[in-house]
């Protein structure tokens, strides 16, 4: 565990591994830059007037061995123009300064000059924890070494331990959806969503293989059929600070290997399948930091929890199931199984009265040919709730964009055998129509659906981050409940 701590003292004289600096394009004016450049008997200033240093976002220049103060190292990361940036620029400066500082063993980091308001500084704490971790799970030579102590000069001390809450939360979240399908599947899942509700004393539900016949949720049991590991459907309840208030309800999906089923993926395409269960994973994030900051509103977190294997006894192309809210769905294809998972973990969701909720599933490659990689989905019955959304997603710089669910989209999954088919016709519109699916289960409830198929999962890595899991919409997520 990473010890972070707001560091009040002296920066230059006060001894650190590494001193890692913000330098914006106005050094010059900078207040930071006039510090260290005197601490350091005018050695810095000649550096920076020769175009040595970078100051575009996120460009790091390692100075090694400067005079007359307590680091061995300093580190500048460029900002570029302070206060004009995109409002994800600190936060990712942060991160990239950390993975070029940490490729060997500094057990004390400090940052300086990053943020200048309580939502800035939970954000660059959050970026600089969660940076600290990489994909590489199991490798004996990790390519990154985490710090002892993270230090924020100037910072303020409650936003510097929101801010590791928020980070140890996209870790987890990030391992997770890092973690191979040997090591995590339904039951395993489950066993990290129960350290969850100790850690925090959260009422805990999960649904077997005997429970879920029970409640009739045959959508989620139909993808759980080919594979020899049982289904589960987790649901975490966090009471909140308010009392009697309605729950917003925390939908996702996990999809813990997806082979595609009998519509079976190519290996280029199934490779990165261990990942389909990042939407519950983002789930699990936003609950443990929630629970940890205290957060007024009820939440309720539902999990549902397969693998889309291929057996004997898999979904068939042609099979009719019927889901747990009565409704009947014809398969047409049985790589469209996140649905089928959602729809009975929404109509669980209904169960318990909440107010709103939000879904987070890595839904459609659709969406990711219509928005990139670096964007998600968002669908909705309800503006002003997508409207929350969005605007708290672009305060944090996690990037999203809403698609139109114009009501004759419905008309491409109404079925011929059944209530319903998983697909819609032919390929156009195919994130759209998997939310008007997602819809027909969620009733007069507000509900906004986020389509994280491309931005959960990074294929290649980025001077901030490594590729992998990304923990994306936790932050957001957690700042909204906040707000």
């Amino acid at each position: 565990m990473i010890k972070t701590e707001s560091f009040l003292s002296d920066w230059t004289s006060v001894a650190c591994d590494a001193l890692i600096v913000a330098v914006d394009e106005d050094w010059k004016n900078a207040e930071v830059v006039a510090r260290l450049n005197q601490a350091t008997n005018g050695w810095l200033a000649p550096i920076l007037e020769r175009g040595d240093v970078s100051t575009k976002p996120c460009r790091v220049t390692l100075l090694h061995g400067p005079p007359h103060i307590a680091t061995p190292l300093v580190v500048l990361v460029g900002i570029g123009a302070r206060g004009k940036s995109p409002t994800n620029t600190p936060s990712r400066a942060v991160a990239s300064a950390i993975r070029s500082t940490m490729t060997r063993n500094r057990p004390i980091v400090r940052l300086v000059g990053f943020a200048s308001s309580p939502i800035e500084e939970r954000a660059v704490v959050a970026s600089a924890v969660s940076s600290c971790m990489g994909q590489d799970l199991f490798r004996a030579e990790k390519s990154i070494f985490s710090p002892d102590c993270l230090q924020f000069a100037d910072f303020q001390a409650q936003q510097v331990s929101m801010g590791d809450i928020l980070g140890q939360s996209i870790q987890l979240t990030r391992r997770l959806v890092n973690l191979p399908p040997n090591y995590l599947y339904p039951e395993s899942f489950a066993s990290e969503a129960m350290e969850v509700a100790k850690s925090h004393q959260l009422e805990i539900e999960i649904w077997d293989q005997e429970r879920l016949e029970k409640e009739r949720c045959g959508a989620l049991l139909g993808v759980a059929r080919g594979s020899a590991r049982p289904a589960r459907l987790v649901i975490l309840k966090y009471p909140g600070t308010t009392p009697n208030a309605a729950p917003i309800a925390l939908v996702g999906k996990g999809v813990t290997f997806d082979s595609g089923g009998y519509s079976i993926k190519p290996t280029d395409g199934m490779l990165t399948m261990k990942a389909d269960m990042a939407g519950a994973a983002t789930v699990l994030g936003i609950m443990n930091a929630a629970a940890a900051m205290r957060v007024k509103r009820p939440l309720v977190g539902i999990m549902g929890l397969v693998e889309n294997m291929i057996s004997g006894d898999a979904l068939k192309l042609g099979d009719v199931l019927t889901a747990r809210s009565g409704k009947t769905i014809e398969i047409h294809n049985t790589d469209a199984e996140g649905r089928l998972v959602l729809a009975d973990c929404l109509n669980v969701a209904l169960d318990h009265g909440p107010e709103k909720i939000v879904d987070f599933a890595t839904l459609t490659g659709a969406c990711v040919v219509a928005l990139g990689n670096d964007v998600a989905g968002l669908m909705s019955n309800h503006s002003n709730w997508q409207n929350e959304i969005r605007s708290m997603a672009d305060v944090c710089g996690e990037y999203t964009w809403p698609l139109p669910m114009f009501p004759f989209f419905s008309e491409q999954i109404a079925g011929k055998v059944a209530d319903i088919k998983n697909v819609g016709e032919g390929r156009w519109g195919g994130a759209i129509t998997a939310a008007k699916f997602l819809e027909e289960f969620v009733g007069s409830t507000p509900w906004t659906h986020i389509d994280i198929a491309g931005p959960a999962f990074a294929e290649t890595s980025k001077p901030w981050a490594d590729a992998g899991g990304t923990g994306f919409m936790v932050r957001s997520m957690v700042e909204l409940l906040l707000s």
